[in-house]
């Protein structure tokens, strides 16, 4: 491995690519730490001191931002605002018709749907930077923190704050898109995976300064070394559903007769079901920090469903893992127009009737499948607070199975890709 890390960098194409990635990563991070005008800083910083923060909903955000959020920086809103709109954008092609027509005309409809993905970024920006600005306002971003984190509430720097966040979330998304076309890997996933990484030592950290600060470090190691070796298990395994095409006469030459199999990921929805029913069950506990302490609806809620260790929450949770589970991937897999596509060009299942038969004979395989997708999804996103009660710490851990799964899929995306610009230079590669 480490052979092939020097071979790449040997290589001066390759080393060029890994070096221009590594240089707009180094400049994403920089970012997270420049605050946005309008903020005060000293009192943000005794305010993360003092508390852990905020509802489930901002600890995601604030996450995939690196603790840019927490920071009120300018990349306080990270990428989260680029992947709502790419995930609704694609949940659109259900009910938009144009939208699905699109996606089928190749790269000039990807290039019209990445534009629509844009703009919508920029709109969900706008939304979210006033949300969280008026939630800093509110004084509920930090728990048990009672300065002032803006320093002048007026229309103008309210304005000011609202143009930078959104300005920054642009910023990210053409860097991540530079980093698409002239670097290693996919741009965004590997923002995403450098802000995750960025909010390792810190977690650790805290780990660590609490009671028994050993033992819990040693248990949490030895699950994350577990829990990595499963992702990475499941990650890599499918389901290959052979595919045979027949023999036909073009002319005067003969096409077809070749064999091939349909790859079917054991996930399929990836941690979209997870991101979902986090913000899902963060909007109750988010609208309840603008209500009253004494009724009983926000005394429910904070009980119930601010708590992740409480019965309610954990049953909620796995239960809209599993809905979106099922639900994305049936949105993005079509037995359908899959069996269509094989009974257009020769192609079927052996022992499989071409046509309504294969269609249904993919639907069986994909419910199995995403059944157990669906339960190693809810096992890796109940993780840590499985943790949290077993090792009896008193703050939740702000990073977990979710993170680890995002890290460990892009992870071998980057390794995959680097790997195959290795073999296209006649070396050996990572993987063997």
């Amino acid at each position: 491995m480490l052979s092939a890390f020097a071979r790449a960098f040997r290589t001066p194409d390759l080393r060029r690519k890994l070096l221009f990635t590594i240089a707009i990563m180094a400049i994403f991070r920089v970012g997270s730490f420049i605050p946005t005008p309008g903020v005060n800083y000293p009192n943000v910083r005794q305010c993360i001191d003092q508390a852990a923060g905020g509802t489930s909903l901002l600890g995601l955000v604030n996450t995939f931002s690196g603790g840019a959020l927490l920071q009120l920086s300018v990349f306080a809103l990270g990428i989260m605002p680029y992947i709502t709109a790419s995930i609704i954008i694609q949940l659109l092609r259900v009910v938009i018709p144009r939208f699905e027509v699109l996606y089928k005309e190749g790269q000039a409809g990807q290039a019209k749907l990445t534009q629509y993905t844009r703009y919508l970024t920029i709109a969900l920006a706008i939304l979210q930077s006033t949300t969280v600005i008026t939630t800093a306002r509110a004084g509920a971003l930090f728990q048990n923190c009672t300065l002032d984190v803006i320093a002048d509430g007026s229309i103008v720097t309210i304005l000011l704050m609202v143009i930078t966040m959104t300005a920054g979330t642009g910023l990210i998304m053409w860097l991540g898109e530079l980093i698409t076309e002239r670097g290693v890997g996919n741009g965004m996933s590997l923002l995403i995976f450098t802000s995750i990484t960025a909010s390792f030592p810190a977690g650790l950290g805290s780990v660590i300064g609490g009671s028994n600060g050993i033992r819990n470090i040693v248990i949490l190691l030895a699950v994350i070394i577990v829990v990595i070796g499963l992702v990475v298990y499941v990650e890599q395994s499918q389901r290959r559903v052979p595919v045979q095409y027949a023999k036909r006469m073009v002319g005067r030459r003969m096409y077809g007769g070749t064999s091939t199999y349909i790859p079917i990921k054991i996930n399929m929805a990836g941690v979209i079901p997870v991101i979902f029913a986090s913000s899902l069950l963060a909007i109750p506990t988010l609208i309840a920090q603008f209500g009253n302490d004494s009724a009983g609806w926000v005394r429910w809620i904070t009980q119930h469903l601010a708590m992740p260790s409480s019965p309610v929450h954990i049953t909620l949770y796995a239960l809209l893992i599993l809905f979106f589970c099922f639900f994305y991937t049936s949105i993005t897999f079509n037995p359908d127009e899959v069996a269509d596509n094989m009974k257009k060009y020769g192609g079927f299942i052996p022992g499989i009737r071409a046509g309504r038969p294969t269609a249904e004979y993919l639907d069986y395989v994909i419910t199995r499948i995403t059944s157990a997708g669906s339960l190693y999804l809810v096992v890796i996103a109940l993780i840590p607070t499985l943790m949290v009660v077993a090792l009896g710490l008193t703050h939740n851990l702000p990073f977990g199975g979710t993170s680890i799964l995002i890290m460990v899929g892009v992870g071998l995306e980057t390794v995959k890709q680097i790997d195959s610009q290795l073999q296209q230079r006649h070396y050996e590669g990572f993987l063997r």
